[in-house]
């Protein structure tokens, strides 16, 4: 095997911009919590072969630190504070938090530690993993033949429709092909895709002058399983503890943790007045932005004062079927991940995720609209979970 002793990676920024949102209230809130995270591959690849080489680039990360110039970017954004800045000035990371093995040829990674730390290990190190598979697949390619031929299909079959109010965002560092494909991705969309707004990596938004967007994601949701006394309060708690931390900011919510049913009921009328938006990761899209915009009826708010962001599996026809769909109703972002910084002819992406499986020595779960995205080793706490939720149907943990 071969190892590639430089890193990969070489800014502590070259992250998604909701793992130093939710750092941040982590630090905030929840210093001394303890969580568990594992690797899955969602898919039929057999990756345990590069365990070596993914231990290699987790050792490198080490030397990852903020320096002056990210310091002083990351002060001038509203979001920030300064004593979680200072804080996070003097973070690495250590990777005796995390274990790789090769277990019968699947790849195994599990993540222990303080939460506030755990944190920021997810996208980096999926972004690691990727790139390490690809370079011994399919060294040294471009992605932007590729991207110009979307771009070209996107403007031919978006010909007639208005598109002043169609929105994406770049979302591609977890599973992109490399470093270096998703800048130049991101440089050709911002030249030549005059509807991109912004991107989750925060190293790219600094030094190509984008915004930088992203809120929380699951894990929020499912930590927050074990940080109160009452198991079915717990999604209302996770989003009562971010308006602590982000009263007039960062409003998007995110719906699928324990389906999108399950949310709604606790999305009242103070929490759909407090937050922006929602957003859309399991299920179908259609039937789940039907649900948003009839939810905000029924509550007497305008679904025009509201923005619905779609991140699941996207691609740019897909996008345009969506615009299509409600752009009259309620306002859209599409974020886009995997489908534009690992969209390159003969190569097959990962479909690969780190989540959550304890807080505090206590099991966590995650139950999506998609079936096939439950996460928990727990069937007990599954139950107790979908019991506490009113969700009678039984899914299969995977």
């Amino acid at each position: 095997m071969t190892l590639h002793p430089s890193p990969i990676l070489n800014s502590l920024l070259d992250t998604d911009a909701y793992k130093l949102h939710m750092q941040q209230a982590v630090f905030h809130h929840y210093y001394d919590v303890d969580v568990t995270a594992e690797f899955r591959c969602r898919g039929d690849e057999l990756l345990g072969s590069h365990a070596e080489a993914i231990t290699a680039q987790i050792a490198l990360m080490s030397q990852l630190s903020l320096s002056d110039d990210e310091f002083a970017y990351l002060s001038t954004l509203p979001f920030f504070t300064a004593d979680y800045l200072q804080w996070l000035r003097h973070f690495r990371f250590n990777p005796q938090q995390v274990t790789v093995s090769n277990h019968h040829c699947k790849l195994d990674i599990r993540i222990r530690g303080p939460w506030r730390e755990v944190i920021l290990w997810e996208v980096p190190l999926l972004a690691v993993i990727s790139e390490v598979v690809h370079r011994s697949r399919t060294p040294d390619v471009s992605a932007v033949a590729q991207l110009r031929r979307t771009l070209a299909q996107f403007r031919e079959r978006s010909q007639g429709i208005d598109l002043s109010h169609f929105k994406l965002m770049d979302f591609g560092t977890r599973r992109r092909f490399s470093r270096n494909v998703q800048h130049e991705i991101v440089s050709v969309l911002q030249q030549e895709f005059p509807y991109l707004i912004g991107t989750s990596n925060y190293d790219l938004a600094r030094r190509l002058g984008l915004t930088p967007v992203g809120t929380q994601a699951h894990e929020w949701f499912q930590a927050h399983q074990q940080l109160g006394a009452t198991l079915a309060n717990s999604q209302r708690a996770a989003l009562h503890a971010w308006l602590v931390e982000y009263p007039d900011q960062l409003g998007i919510a995110l719906t699928d943790c324990i389906t999108m049913d399950a949310f709604l009921r606790d999305f009242d009328l103070d929490f759909a007045n407090a937050y922006q938006g929602l957003r859309h990761d399991s299920g179908d899209p259609i039937y789940w932005g039907e649900k948003a915009i009839a939810h905000y009826q029924r509550l007497g708010i305008d679904p025009m004062s509201k923005t619905l962001v779609f991140s699941d599996n996207l691609h740019l026809e897909k996008a345009l079927t969506l615009y299509r769909h409600f752009s009259q109703r309620i306002n859209l972002v599409f974020g886009i991940g995997t489908r534009l910084t690992c969209d390159i002819p003969g190569v097959t992406p990962l479909n690969i995720v780190i989540k959550l499986v304890e807080c505090n020595g206590r099991p966590v779960a995650k139950l999506s609209d998609s079936p096939g995205k439950t996460i928990c080793h727990d069937a007990a706490f599954i139950s107790a979970l979908r019991k506490a939720f009113d969700l009678p149907r039984i899914r299969k943990a995977s």
